[in-house]
């Protein structure tokens, strides 16, 4: 094990486990380092869902998931194009999810939270690219990465299902809200706000 010149500030915490303060642990993928009681605390203060994100460069390891309430995701096809995409058709996605009681794991648990505006519809773009962000947020879906229950960045209620850093497109025909098309350097923005959740392209088989 390698040593950073300082001793972990949380020396102490796992101690009985004969943990060190100053033993540090070198991340594979981007080669960050932490002392392992600080990776350790990272680890707990997280969803505990067996990832890991650097603390440096957002890196993820494992698989990480989120904390979105039960519900469902949906979309077909249209025969109308967006606009900035009239060589294709439409691609719509649909979401549902009911209002219910928090768990553990939300923010807190045993109180009810609201679901406004469901079912919610999304649009993207009927091409290559298209599909492919469409493959991605049905991963994301299933990961429980879309939602998540917080406060309500527009209405600044509490305790209610809201968007989880993975913008949409809600918005069809126009672009008055800046929910919508044209838009385009969107698609290339949500992989990257994907890729930011662990959801990136190489999870994609061909």
């Amino acid at each position: 094990m390698e040593r950073l010149v300082m001793s972990s500030g949380y020396e102490g915490v796992l101690q009985h486990k004969g943990i060190k303060p100053e033993l540090v642990g070198k991340l594979g993928k981007c080669g960050h380092m932490y002392h392992l009681l600080c990776l350790v605390a990272m680890y707990n203060n997280g969803n505990k869902d067996g990832s890991l994100q650097c603390a440096t460069c957002k890196t993820i390891y494992g698989e990480k998931t989120g904390t979105q309430p039960p519900g469902k995701m949906e979309y077909h096809v249209i025969p109308h194009s967006l606009p900035g995409y009239s060589d294709c058709k439409t691609i719509r996605i649909v979401y549902d999810i009911p209002a219910g009681i928090q768990t553990n794991e939300h923010p807190n648990p045993g109180k009810k939270f609201s679901a406004r505006g469901f079912p919610r519809h999304c649009y993207l773009p009927d091409n290559e690219k298209g599909r492919r962000v469409l493959k991605l947020l049905i991963m994301a879906w299933d990961r429980r990465l879309i939602f998540t229950i917080g406060t309500s960045s527009t209405t600044g209620e509490s305790d209610t299902v809201v968007w989880n850093e993975i913008h949409h497109k809600t918005e069809f025909g126009s672009n008055l809200t800046g929910h919508g098309y044209p838009d385009p350097n969107y698609l290339d923005n949500v992989l990257t706000e994907l890729s930011a959740q662990g959801v990136g392209e190489d999870n994609l088989k061909d």
